[in-house]
């Protein structure tokens, strides 16, 4: 069954059609999950839930984009739904002290340092980094798209990556120099 009339079916609410598209993307899914909320179980449920959101919502997907971006972007939303309800420290932005940043596109870390330790790092990095430069780097979302998941202005959204990128860089040399951890 192609892709287009999986989708159609899952659309007719055809329960077979839908176990296929979610085994198709489960698994995928849930490590964009996992990448937000570092719990397993916490993020099995947020990909779960996205999918039952996604089922009902079915009828919005035009085709504009994959159906794997169309889902991924829900399966996000749903992780930053779930860590605002835990109430972590998602840091209000006041905008008016915002000011526009120069887009830093030649963005490098020093030789030597793995995927795994900027990933890493960027898990110790302030909520208010964390979450823009997860969407920026490791998601590949542009600044349009972060800011309206993270319901911030696109001057936030490139404020609050190109800060991060800093304090990535700061920490990351602390540790390459071993004055880190």
């Amino acid at each position: 069954m192609l892709q287009n009339e999986l989708i159609e079916a899952c659309r007719q609410n055809d329960r077979r059609a839908q176990l296929k598209l979610y085994n198709k993307y489960s698994q995928g899914m849930y490590f964009v999950a996992l990448r937000f909320i570092q719990d397993s179980f916490e993020a099995e449920d947020a990909m779960q839930e996205a999918f039952i959101k996604a089922f009902a919502k079915l009828h919005q997907f035009n085709g504009e984009v994959t159906f794997g971006a169309w889902l991924k972007r829900i399966v996000i939303n749903k992780c930053l739904d779930k860590l605002k309800a835990k109430k972590l420290e998602m840091v209000a932005i006041n905008e008016r002290t915002m000011t526009t940043v120069e887009e830093d596109d030649n963005w490098q870390v020093q030789d030597g340092i793995g995927v795994e330790e900027v990933k890493a790092e960027i898990e110790r990095l302030p909520e208010k980094y964390k979450y823009p430069l997860m969407l920026f780097l490791i998601e590949g979302y542009d600044h349009e798209e972060i800011a309206e998941i993270l319901e911030i202005s696109q001057v936030s959204s490139r404020t609050l990556v190109h800060r991060g990128k800093k304090k990535l860089q700061e920490e990351l040399k602390m540790i390459k120099n071993g004055t880190g951890y």
